[in-house]
């Protein structure tokens, strides 16, 4: 018997186990399907909204209404976004985390490098700016940005950061230019201030990765140079005028330039010291008021000794410096050291860091592109923009556009203008650009270009997963990359590669275009026709011609008339009998001949020139008559060496040399003569600036300098090499790690071929730690390849000279820098499959983080975190669960249970769940760790978004002050959208009703723009209520009241919509479009104010938008409660839907787009549909 009950134990606990397995199953498929529910559900809901998606238009085009600020806003603070994607599930083995958040992207604080303190801090990359959080269902969203959907907001923020990143308008070109004015009286302050302040203000300027140049033009200078001045003024990012009681008159003109009229509000400060019983003159007093109450320039006013007075302005400049120019918060720049942050002032933004970018490169390409398009003449493109946007709308594949001309054809010149063109036109299209710039520059790094191209596309799909940077491996998988992230994009994406044929083993490393492309995606590049690989010549290629007569003509005109200079009938024949060859009618060298002719006419020797231009057949011949004509110009022979000094240094550099660098490489070169050889330069076309550094404008330049100056070849080239070499060891030697010395030093011994010294440059930790967190990892490795080592002895040696390097390591602080090389070390190892070497560094970086700081200190987490993803990619799960969950503890101990870093930890736990099967576990806490962040996202989403809108704002404000235009009014209305889509309806009031009130005296009151004024002014009104309506409940009595007081506003809002019916209907008939538009937004108004019988006649009336008529229909139905005729209604109305899109497919109409602009902003109907 005892046998049998076991059995009939076995045999139930068994049922049990199957029952149990069976209720399992039926779990997760009872999951399966509310997650189908859930996803059917929002599917629905958004269809419901797709109404509304018609906003894209109005947002994009406020956005994109005021790109001519490119050219003034000068500094890249926010780009690269980063958004936690639940659906980018990560199957790929060698990377440990599913946001990319983890093992590649944590930054380092400052004292890592040991002078910038980070990527993070550099460029404060906000990733999480994505706004309301639509994510995957409807959520209520508070803040300023309540009432926009998903949509609206992804478009405008993708539209303001497509080619206009923001921009501090104090930074020209990534230097801080301190312009300084002085009197005889107040020269020993000034004096203090350059010797003793101004190496210190560098220093704090080179710890953000900026440069500092102090500008001054001693007194007895008195009026010359006035040009020269006037542009340092231009370009400067803070004035300071010194003075005691008098002010020369010769300064009045300076100070007017650079106090009074100050367009685009630099900051100013005036030092003013004081003595008892003297009174100062009156101009003096007459400017400080001027400047202090008009301008809100800063004052100092200084009784005392004039080293103490240095002293207060220098405190009061390193102030503005760090919150007016660089933006910090005053509680980030308090400390004494700011290469070494503690942890606890390291922002926020350090989870979302990401080491890819580099601020530097982003920056030059802007550049690049914004000098390319300045010119003002057209060269006759007309006929070659047409064959571009031939190729946008032709039908794929499509293989790439090949631009070809001589150098100096106009090539990149086009480029950038049809960019400009293009972004008018379509601004669904994304547009990515790189001007490839010298050759063996970085600019013409392949594995930089890849990855600069991926980044900006994954910038724009919202998504940030882990990217390789192997370079082999990030060029093979471009192509992957581009077929992902371009089904994600809506529109169509440009990929534009200028001078192509720069780039290092073109053919090589740009394989990808030569597979067919994405259908959406089309390419264009450029090339020099004497370099075009021989692959490429098969491509559609568009050749620009020489320039004719008549455009020769226009260009050299619109130099001279920038001179004032006149050319006599007799001069006009002689240049049109030289510019007939395809050299003399090359674009550039037109350009250059204007420049001369112009600059002689200021001179008054127009004849002599000519004749001397003449007898330059080519660019690179006259770029040598202009070389030779400013080395005349110079005042001395010291200042002629000078110039040829200065010239050579930059062309053997790598990117390029900073002024500050060139006044450290050649003492005796002065401030002025400095300027004024920069001034003569540029306005020559010979040097630019790109970001902060001096550069040639063109390639033909940089030739010509070699052959001018370097006669000698090799030898003299190596001499400069070497003198370049010897200032940035100089700087290594001081302890002082920039960037610059990381791009210059290893590239300048590498051209040397001195593989002796480039070994010991590489294991300077800092330098490779610096090449690395920029994302140089290409250049990186091929030095090491130079240097014979591959990649485990290139480990093994790092790892020795890291304990060398620990022996000198004695207080907390260079313990803890250490620990932060050990772990850079056990990344750099890592990303390179090196995972049995990278446990050691990593290891130890743990150990010291320990013991120097404290075993529950979130460096600590760090150390965890990064040793667990090696043993993840290493397959050694058990290991890795425990030291995520060590670093899950400390973390929440240090931040609090809700903080990003919190979610990371969560994520890694959950990837590393969903590797081991174990689904249930990993989806808990990635849930978890997904309203964390969206938590997180959702907050400063709001506070960066609103700041940001409120900045473009302000900016698009100072516009539209002018006359009264059409172009203006249409500013100010797209002011006031920018309010309303804010829930700021006061101001938003306030621009709208300036707007109507402008376009009703410039246009008319008929006019079809009064209709739409007239529109969103009436939306305001519903506006109003329907945010009442969501924050109080049904019966709350202040929404009667509020009903009641908006009821006065929509019955407002009625007059206005019949009125904008009325002129619709005098403008285009009744049976236009636009007019069936205003007819549903009166009747939307009307449901809104509950009466629904007054709108359903307007609904029935027939008209050519049925579908959308139908679907408002099927709305206004379900409100009523009769959800069968409202289903019936939205299945009509789908149906036409479709049938529209196959005829604008099918015979490619002019979309709808056209004419529902107006419906732009119509709100939702109020109570959600479900």
């Amino acid at each position: 018997g005892f046998t049998a009950s076991q059995i009939a134990l076995q045999k139930t606990y068994q049922k049990i186990l199957r029952e149990k397995e069976s209720a399992l199953e039926a779990k997760y498929q009872a999951m399966e399907r509310a997650a189908t529910f859930e996803h059917d559900r929002d599917k629905v809901k958004r269809q419901f909204k797709i109404f509304r998606e018609t906003k894209e238009n109005e947002i994009q085009d406020l956005l994109r209404a005021k790109r001519e600020l490119e050219t003034k806003l000068q500094r890249l603070q926010a780009q690269g976004i980063q958004v936690f994607d639940p659906e980018e599930s990560d199957s790929d083995d060698n990377c440990t985390e599913v946001t990319a958040t983890g093992a590649q992207s944590e930054y380092w604080t400052g004292g890592v490098l040991g002078s910038e303190p980070s990527m993070g801090s550099m460029m404060q990359l906000q990733q999480s700016f994505r706004g309301p959080e639509f994510a995957h269902s409807s959520i209520d969203v508070e803040g300023p940005f309540a009432n926009i959907n998903r949509d609206d907001w992804d478009a405008a923020i993708a539209s303001l950061l497509q080619v206009t990143p923001l921009f501090s308008h104090s930074l020209w070109s990534n230097t801080v230019r301190c312009y300084l004015i002085n009197t005889d009286e107040t020269q020993p302050e000034v004096d203090i201030f350059i010797r003793n302040y101004s190496p210190k203000l560098q220093r704090i300027c080179e710890t953000m990765g900026y440069f500092f140049q102090v500008v001054h033009f001693p007194v007895e200078n008195g009026n010359h140079f006035q040009a020269v001045r006037k542009w340092e003024i231009e370009k400067s990012s803070l004035v300071i005028l010194f003075i005691h009681l008098t002010l020369p008159s010769c300064l009045l003109e300076d100070c007017e330039e650079a106090l009074l009229k100050n367009p685009e509000g630099k900051p100013r400060l005036i030092y003013r010291r004081i003595e008892d019983g003297k009174v100062s003159s009156d101009p003096v007093q007459q400017l400080t008021e001027q400047v202090c109450y008009v301008n809100k320039a800063k004052l100092i006013d200084h009784m005392g000794g004039v080293e103490e007075g240095a002293y207060e302005t220098y405190n009061c400049v390193e102030k503005i410096i760090k919150q007016d120019i660089f933006g910090c918060e005053s509680t980030e720049v308090e400390g004494k050291d700011l290469g070494n942050k503690e942890e606890s002032t390291a922002p926020e933004e350090e989870v979302f860091g990401d080491v890819l970018w580099d601020a530097h490169d982003e920056q030059e390409q802007i550049e690049a592109f914004q000098q390319a398009s300045n010119s003002t003449c057209e060269l006759g493109f007309e006929k070659y923009y047409e064959r571009l946007n031939d190729l946008v709308a032709a039908p794929a594949p499509i293989p790439p556009l090949l631009v070809s001309g001589g150098p100096g054809s106009g090539k990149s010149l086009l480029l950038s203008k049809w960019i400009q063109l293009q972004q008018k036109r379509s601004p669904n299209t994304l547009i990515l650009y790189h001007f490839v710039g010298r050759p063996m520059s970085a600019s013409s790094e392949s594995a930089l270009i890849i990855k600069r191209l991926t980044l900006k596309l994954m910038q724009h799909s919202w998504l940030v997963s882990p990217l390789t940077l192997d370079p082999a491996k990030l060029l093979e998988e471009f192509p992957r990359w581009l077929e992902k992230l371009s089904a994600r994009h809506q529109g169509s994406i440009i990929i534009i590669i200028d001078s192509i044929d720069q780039i290092q083993q073109a053919e090589k490393h740009m394989k990808w275009l030569i597979d067919p492309l994405p259908v959406n995606v089309r390419v264009i590049v450029s090339v020099n026709v004497e370099t075009c690989p021989q692959a490429w010549r098969l491509w559609p290629t568009l050749h620009l011609e020489p320039l004719n007569s008549k455009d020769v003509k226009r260009l050299i005109s619109a130099e001279c008339s920038c001179a004032d200079v006149k050319l006599t009938k007799e001069q006009e024949k002689k240049l049109e009998k030289h510019c007939r060859s395809a050299t003399t009618c090359n674009a550039l060298y037109v350009t250059l001949l204007g420049k001369m002719i112009a600059c002689a006419g200021s001179a008054g020797n127009i004849d002599e020139i000519l004749q001397q231009c003449f007898q330059c057949q080519d660019t690179v011949s006259l770029y040598g008559l202009i070389l030779r004509s400013v080395q005349e110009s110079m005042l001395n022979d010291k200042d002629k060496h000078l110039m040829r000094e200065v010239l050579c240094v930059i062309s053997v550099s790598h990117n390029g040399v900073s002024e500050s660098e060139l006044m450290e490489l050649y003492p005796e070169l002065s401030c002025v003569t400095l300027a004024s050889l920069v001034h003569s330069l540029h306005k020559m076309g010979m040097l630019t600036y790109g970001c902060g550094l001096l550069k040639f404008q063109h390639l033909q330049a940089w030739e010509t300098v070699r052959l001018e100056y370097m006669e000698e070849g090799q030898n003299s080239i190596s001499t400069y090499r070497r003198k370049l070499i010897d200032y940035f060891t100089v700087q290594l030697s001081q302890g002082r790690v920039t960037w610059r010395s990381a791009d210059e030093l290893p590239w300048l011994f590498q051209q040397q071929g001195n593989k002796q010294k480039l070994h010991k440059c590489l294991l300077n930790l800092f330098v490779s730690q610096n090449l690395y967190k920029r994302g140089h990892f290409a250049e990186l490795l091929s030095y090491w390849q130079l240097v014979g080592k591959d990649k485990s002895s290139m480990a093994a040696e790092y790892f020795d000279s890291l304990k060398q390097y620990e022996k000198s390591c004695e207080e907390e602080e260079s313990m803890i820098r250490l620990a932060d090389l050990y772990e850079t070390l056990g990344q750099f190892l890592k990303d390179l499959g090196l995972l049995s070497q990278a446990v050691a560094p990593l290891q130890r970086s743990l150990e010291i983080r320990e013991t120097a700081l404290d075993p529950d200190h979130p460096r600590v987490a760090q150390s965890l975190h990064q040793l667990a993803g090696v043993y993840v990619q290493w397959k050694k799960f058990g290991n890795a669960e425990q030291l995520y969950k060590q670093a899950l503890e400390i973390s929440e101990n240090a931040y609090g249970a809700e903080h990003p870093r919190v979610a990371r930890e969560l994520d890694a736990l959950a990837t590393l769940y969903q590797k081991q099967n174990k689904y249930e576990q990993a989806e808990q806490l990635r849930k978890k760790s997904f309203k964390m962040r969206q938590k997180a996202a959702r907050r400063k989403g709001n506070l960066f978004g609103f700041a940001l809108l409120r900045q473009r704002a302000l900016q698009l404000e100072e516009l539209t002050l002018g006359k009264d235009t059409p172009d203006n009014a249409r500013t100010l209305n797209e002011l006031g959208v920018l309010y309303y889509l804010q829930n700021n309806l006061e101001t938003a009031e306030l621009f709208l009703k300036r707007s109507l009130e402008m376009r009703e005296r410039v246009l008319g009151p008929d006019h079809s723009d009064c209709a739409q004024s007239l529109t969103i002014w009436a939306e305001l009104y519903e506006r109003a209520l329907e945010i009442r309506r969501r924050a109080l409940a049904p019966d709350h009595p202040s929404l009667a009241y509020t009903v009641k007081h908006l009821a006065g506003k929509l019955d407002k809002a009625v007059p206005l919509y019949e009125l904008a019916v009325e002129i619709r209907q005098k403008s285009f008939g009744p049976k236009h479009p636009s007019v069936a538009t205003a007819l549903v937004n009166l009747a939307v108004l009307y449901c809104q104010m509950k009466k629904h019988i007054e709108a359903l006649p307007l609904y029935e009336c027939m008209h050519p938008r049925v579908g959308e008529t139908l679907k408002n229909l099927a709305v206004l139905s379900y409100e009523g409660g009769d959800f069968e005729k409202a289903a019936e209604l939205y299945k009509r109305a789908m149906e036409i839907k479709e049938a529209e899109t196959l005829l604008i497919e099918g015979k490619a109409l002019p979309g709808p787009r056209k004419w529902r602009h107006f419906s732009g902003l119509r709100s939702t109907l109020s109570p959600m549909f479900f």
